[in-house]
């Protein structure tokens, strides 16, 4: 077997005992501790399944405090952690994340919200459950790609979800996110996309050398007198910029 095969079985078998040890930690102590306690565990489970992975993160920018809802450009499923790494947040899913074994229950303990992409019904359930949210000091994140890219360049974003920041005046904080190898500025290992299966992406990840994710924090802005979709506009092309910066400390 060759080491770079041997890499990949040794971080996946390690995955696997962290991920066990995440559902302990959902099942015996979620239930007798306060929010602020589990999420200060979330963010440490996550930094933990980061390295476990063999993935650096290169962070940048500074994330508001109080209630801010926070949108990402999607490559991966390893977003959610490296957003988590840097700020713990909760966040809000597709409703297929939470059918996958062991992990859609690990992430509903962490306090997503699922959303059914393709009912526009449930889009408009979403937007209140996030206002609600906002409105109680909860920092919410997103992608309003609404699927994964190759991590090249953005697809368009939905704006509906940001009705929700709009509705209680809650600031909107972008997030550019790049992964890169030992061998790919723009890691094709990380990516997501088609029909690739989480197995699949899990074997490309932990056989990728040096993987590392750049975590940008864009300053924030405020949406009042915006409408949702001039809102999405100017957040995408914020995170555009930073990513067609040529240098890697450009982006963290």
């Amino acid at each position: 077997m060759s080491a770079r095969r041997l890499r990949a079985v040794y971080r996946l078998l390690r995955c696997g005992l962290h991920i066990g040890r995440g559902v302990a930690i959902c099942a015996f102590v979620f239930p007798f501790i306060d929010a602020a306690q589990r999420m200060a565990h979330v963010g440490r489970w996550n930094r933990r399944l980061l390295q476990v992975l063999g993935i650096t993160v290169r962070a940048s920018g500074i994330p508001r405090e109080g209630a801010t809802l926070f949108i990402a450009n999607h490559v991966s499923w390893l977003d959610i952690p490296a957003i988590i790494s840097v700020r713990p947040m909760r966040f809000v899913s597709k409703s297929d994340v939470r059918g996958w074994p062991v992990i859609g229950w690990l992430v509903a303990c962490g306090g997503t919200l699922f959303i059914e992409r393709r009912s526009r019904r449930d889009a408009q359930r979403v937007v209140h459950l996030v206002a609600e949210a906002l409105q109680a000091g909860d920092q919410i994140a997103m992608f309003p790609e609404g699927t994964t890219s190759d991590g090249q360049g953005l697809l368009p974003f939905h704006a509906n979800l940001l009705q929700a920041a709009i509705a209680v005046n809650v600031p909107v904080q972008a997030i550019a996110l790049r992964f890169s190898d030992a061998s790919e500025r723009v890691s094709s290992a990380a990516a997501y996309i088609g029909d690739m299966t989480l197995m699949q992406s899990m074997w490309a990840v932990t056989s990728a050398s040096d993987l590392t994710v750049h975590v940008r924090v864009l300053p924030a802005m405020s949406p009042q007198g915006l409408a949702r979709r001039e809102l999405a506009e100017r957040l995408r092309a914020d995170i555009v910029a930073r990513l067609e910066r040529g240098s890697d400390e450009d982006l963290g």
